[in-house]
């Protein structure tokens, strides 16, 4: 990976850098995502200003920002699903078209990933659009499989969305212990 790629958490004064990259995303990739450019346009800067305040300090859904140069280039999400099995998700990743070349999409995953496993997370899971066909094989070649799970998409009951899964990866993993 490139040395001018990186990656921080998402600082509670960003909500305009969210709305940017979030609109960026829509306007490159509409059918990869649960939303429509004119649904996150529509929305008010401060719903933006309140989910980056969040994502800031939660400990069970954040955001996270690739930068290339100093300069906002790309978007995750990871959450902890409100339920009992309380699944820990990577969702909306998105690079910008002209730095995708220098592997920041497996970056952004890769911290996302780190940050629900040091919340106890044992598995990463991911909605991928069927038609999304790059995504789909982006997740593939990080090592996420088939999720059991395969459903119409909610605002576009014609499109459906596969989950996919990664077990999480320990620091540890393949050594062998000490006698």
């Amino acid at each position: 990976m490139s040395s001018s790629l990186t990656v921080r958490r998402i600082a509670a004064d960003q909500g305009a850098t969210y709305r940017e990259l979030r609109a960026a995303s829509l306007r490159d990739a509409p059918y990869a995502f649960d939303e429509t450019l004119e649904e996150a346009l529509s929305e008010q800067a401060e719903t933006f200003e309140e989910t980056a305040s969040r994502h800031a300090a939660s400990e069970t859904s954040t955001s996270f920002i690739l930068y290339t140069e100093g300069h906002p280039a790309g978007l995750i999400g990871a959450y902890f699903e409100d339920a009992p099995e309380r699944r820990a998700f990577v969702y909306a990743l998105w690079v910008a078209p002209a730095v995708r070349h220098l592997r920041g999409g497996e970056l952004l995953v890769n911290t996302a990933s780190h940050w629900l496993a040091e919340r106890g997370a044992s598995d990463v899971y991911a909605w991928v659009p069927d038609a999304n066909r790059n995504g789909m094989r982006f997740y593939e070649h990080l090592g996420f499989g088939p999720g059991g799970e395969h459903v119409p998409v909610a605002h576009a009951p014609q499109e459906w969305v596969t989950l996919l899964v990664q077990p999480v990866k320990r620091q540890n993993e393949g050594e062998a212990s000490a006698p």
